[in-house]
């Protein structure tokens, strides 16, 4: 019964019934036992028999539409690391914090693998979550700029120009931000919160934890040394 009084609403609200003709289809308030529940049940029917043929049939279909809830692409979905999977998604875009990290895996990984740059962006949001350091992607990104070769990420600290010459890198490269910010699993890196590339050996390797060694990059953690 409430299934048909709904329906009977909205079919009168698309053809523009009176609020008094909508009352007119309602079940009536009498405390008179001799009135015939039968046929305010017929009077209903026959109310939306007349109101559905009123609705022209495109109208109807809208109404009784199911309309899917809009999702991420990557809801639910596995992380293929791979530039045509990235190509399929939707553009990315985001506020302060997307636009730091966006840029962070520009200047720090827009060479390496797909995989490589969400390691990276692994590191970044790890560090966001540890008490060590900032509790923003912008703060981590952009701690100790302007001292020269004293920041946490060097290209903020180089004395280079930050200009980003190839859009359709940044444009990939933010989605990855995207789908990281939006809570992805991080599987890469085992909580690293460093790392540096392959050619060096900075004084802090010696004592952390390498997690993980991707494309250009080993990655670390706080803890002690494994390897030989």
């Amino acid at each position: 019964m409430r299934r048909h009084c709904v329906w009977i609403a909205a079919a009168a609200a698309a053809i523009g019934l009176s609020a008094t003709a909508r009352a007119d289809v309602t079940l009536g308030q009498s405390n008179d036992p001799r009135i015939d529940l039968r046929s305010h049940v017929a009077d209903l029917f026959a109310a939306e028999r007349t109101a559905v043929a009123a609705v022209r049939p495109e109208r109807v279909e809208r109404l009784s539409a199911v309309r899917p809830v809009a999702r991420p692409a990557t809801d639910g979905a596995q992380i293929v690391y791979s530039r045509d999977w990235l190509r399929s998604l939707p553009p990315a875009t985001g506020a302060n914090q997307w636009q730091c990290l966006t840029e962070a895996l520009y200047f720090e990984a827009r060479g390496e693998s797909v995989k490589g740059q969400f390691a990276v962006a692994e590191v970044i949001l790890n560090r966001v979550d540890h008490p060590d350091y900032p509790s923003t992607v912008c703060g981590v990104v952009h701690q100790g700029t302007g001292e020269r070769y004293r920041c946490q990420f060097t290209y903020t600290c180089d004395g280079h120009a930050e200009t980003i010459r190839e859009r359709g890198t940044y444009e990939m490269l933010g989605k990855i931000s995207r789908i990281m910010l939006d809570g992805a699993e991080r599987t890469l890196t085992q909580g690293a919160t460093h790392y540096h590339t392959v050619e060096v050996s900075p004084n802090w390797a010696r004592v952390f934890l390498r997690t993980a060694t991707i494309g250009v990059h080993h990655f670390y953690r706080k803890g002690g040394n494994t390897k030989g």
